[in-house]
């Protein structure tokens, strides 16, 4: 009788857990028997493993095995277990030295052939066993450079199961080193949208300038072919660099979604993801037993944008509610609770009525009726929670043949990430982790936020003129900071006020409430 144990991971929404592979092999009936609270693709390891160790050339004698996966309490899902459950057998068999599975981590997906296939979740499995002293992670080659990306542990990439283990009997020398990062360098990929395409929308460029300033909540009203679509697409240009913690942190959940790429794993830039009106809340939120990473966790840092809004079923709406106050998404389980990052800018656009001409009623060929049920898809709390509300017109011939130059979106840009860096390091020098003003919470509104009695005066008759909720009023005050912020002025002024109130006049207009 002989047992061996071999470390693996297993990623649990954006956390990693430790997994011990425990192997025994002892004599009785030849079977191959798996325990430790498996899915059925854990299950099905048995007969990958047994084949692709057949298939090596490697003799696999006719006795009991017993695998065990630990803890038994968390449940196991996907094919990574079976490279950790091949080398804890042979080394239980005496095909390995046990000495030189010491101090390592095994993750992989086998082939019948003994092909290691690339695994999802390797960064933040990486990063995790960095934490806890690993010196060494075995894993596919397809997989390496996603994996060097966590520096200062040594990252193994191997093709084949005959290829890790003719590396651990010391007969095969791979080219290793202890990575510092991977390959950081920038990637620079020429823009293809360019604000500078726009013509006649000079109101709505500046509230998208806001919006991405301040990191805001941003929605787009108006008649189709106005530029709603092309304002929201060309947002992502004007989107700050990321700074390499965040590029990390983008790159985890995508590595965790399986989206990460081979050969350029590190993403250098935010993302911009686009939502078809089709889509479920599972596929916002994530879902699974296991749940993994949804839309919003996806959009992490960058912008989720969701065209013709009306269009979503409320239901799945309703669900962006939690995350947008919180920047994060909370998943209950029977198994557990899960919780993925969210902390992006929605970009939303719609039609004011089902024709698309309302308010113009010699165009518009709806009752009364279908505008407000139409309009009624969009709850009170769900507008709530957006920042900025502005209309895009419908654009005249003389703004679509004018030779007027407008703005890059370098050019817009640049101004952002001025605006930025000004938020930050005022929070910075208050010892509070917040980047945006979007992010501040009552407390920081009230210490950054400050009005004169002008401010306030305006600010009070606008709260009883207009009807505004409590959410709504601090909502005006940050995006009032936010517009002082791009003045670089110190105070918030009456203009920045009458501008941010300005943005939240138009719901009254089409919803009245």
């Amino acid at each position: 009788m002989s047992t061996s144990t071999v470390f693996t991971a297993a990623v649990r929404g954006i956390g990693v857990e430790f997994i011990c592979v425990e192997a025994d092999i002892s004599n009785g009936l030849p079977v191959f028997h798996m325990v430790g609270y498996l899915s059925s693709e854990v299950k099905e390891a048995a007969e990958r493993v047994r084949t692709a160790i057949k298939n090596t050339g490697l003799e696999y004698p006719p006795k009991r095995t017993v695998v065990n996966l630990s803890p038994a309490t968390i449940k196991k899902k996907g094919a990574s277990f079976d490279l950790p459950i091949a080398v804890a057998i042979l080394t239980a068999l005496g095909k390995i030295p046990k000495k030189t599975i010491k101090d390592k981590l095994f993750i992989g997906e086998l082939g019948l052939d003994g092909r290691l296939l690339k695994v999802p979740g390797i960064l933040p499995i990486v990063i995790e066993a960095k934490e806890m002293q690993v010196k060494t992670c075995i894993m596919p080659k397809e997989n390496a450079a996603e994996g060097s990306l966590a520096g200062g542990i040594e990252i193994i990439g191997a093709e084949s199961l005959k290829e890790v283990c003719m590396y651990l009997n010391g007969e095969s020398i791979f080219s290793t080193s202890l990575c510092s990062g991977g390959n950081r360098k920038k990637h620079q990929m020429k823009e293809t949208l360019d604000f500078a395409d726009m013509q006649g929308q000079e109101a709505v460029e500046r509230a998208a300038e806001i919006a991405v300033s301040g990191g805001h909540n941003f929605l787009l009203v108006g008649p189709p072919g106005s530029g709603k679509s092309m304002t929201a697409k060309r947002m992502a240009t004007i989107l700050p660099p990321m700074s390499l913690e965040e590029s990390m942190e983008v790159t985890k959940i995508y590595s965790i979604a399986g989206l990460v790429d081979t050969k350029r794993p590190l993403i250098e830039k935010r993302p911009f993801r686009s939502v078809h009106h089709t889509a479920t809340k599972a596929a916002l939120t994530g879902g699974g037993l296991v749940p993994s990473p949804g839309e919003i966790s996806l959009a992490h840092s960058g912008v989720l944008f969701l065209d013709e809004l009306p269009e979503f079923r409320k239901t799945v709406l309703e669900v962006l509610r939690q995350p947008l106050e919180e920047k994060k998404i909370e998943i209950n389980r029977v198994h557990g609770n899960y919780t993925f990052p969210a902390n992006f800018i929605l970009v939303a656009a719609m039609n004011p009525c089902p024709c698309g001409c309302y308010p113009d009623m010699e165009r518009c060929v709806c009752s009364p009726v279908q505008i407000q049920n139409y309009l009624r898809k969009i709850s009170q709390p769900f507008l709530d929670r957006i920042d900025i509300c502005v209309e895009a017109p419908r654009v005249t011939y003389e703004e679509l043949t004018t030779k007027k130059k407008t703005e890059s979106s370098a050019d817009i840009r640049e101004r952002i990430v001025r605006t930025r860096r000004i938020q930050k390091n005022r929070f910075l020098e208050s010892g509070m982790e917040i980047y945006t003003n979007s992010m501040m919470g009552i407390k920081e509104t009230e210490t950054f936020c400050l009005l004169d009695n002008e401010g306030k005066n305006i600010l009070q008759q606008a709260f009883e003129t207009m009807k505004l909720t409590a959410r709504s009023y601090h909502k005006i005050l940050k995006v009032a900071r936010t517009i002082a912020d791009m003045d670089e002025s110190e105070n918030i002024h009456a203009k920045h006020l009458r501008e941010a109130i300005g943005y939240r006049t138009l719901d009254k207009k089409y919803w009245g409430r």
